[in-house]
């Protein structure tokens, strides 16, 4: 169970990484994966600065946690998970946006996955 856990880790580790990456060098790309425009002028500086950091981020600390097995490594970017897919939700709720469900589940899942990775780790040391 916990190689299956630190398989599915790495996985998500990895996506967000790369989502962070694509960021800095291919933001119009990633930017329409996301199903949102580039904006234009200080708008694209703020879009593209505050999504790389928050995927790079929550990649890089997921493989700290990984590489260190500190438990608490996990915590942050599970955290970070779970509050975009509540915020998500809110925006649909209260300012008439799109409901955005595959969004909502996939920081879900990997949010239950992370807190999960913490619960097993602790048992380890």
């Amino acid at each position: 169970m916990n190689s299956l856990l630190r398989v599915l880790c790495t996985l998500a580790a990895v996506f967000f990484v790369v989502m962070g990456l694509r960021w800095l060098v291919d933001p119009a790309g990633v930017a329409a994966v996301l199903g949102m425009p580039l904006l234009d002028g200080a708008g694209r500086s703020t879009q593209i600065a505050d999504l790389a950091v928050f995927f790079l981020a929550v990649g890089m600390m997921i493989l700290v946690a990984l590489l260190t097995s500190r438990r608490h490594w996990f915590l942050v970017p599970a955290l970070m998970l779970l509050g975009a897919a509540i915020f998500r939700i809110l925006a649909w709720l209260v300012h008439d946006a799109s409901f955005a469900g595959e969004s909502v589940a996939l920081e879900m899942v990997v949010a239950c996955l992370l807190f999960l990775s913490c619960a097993r780790l602790a048992s380890e040391q």
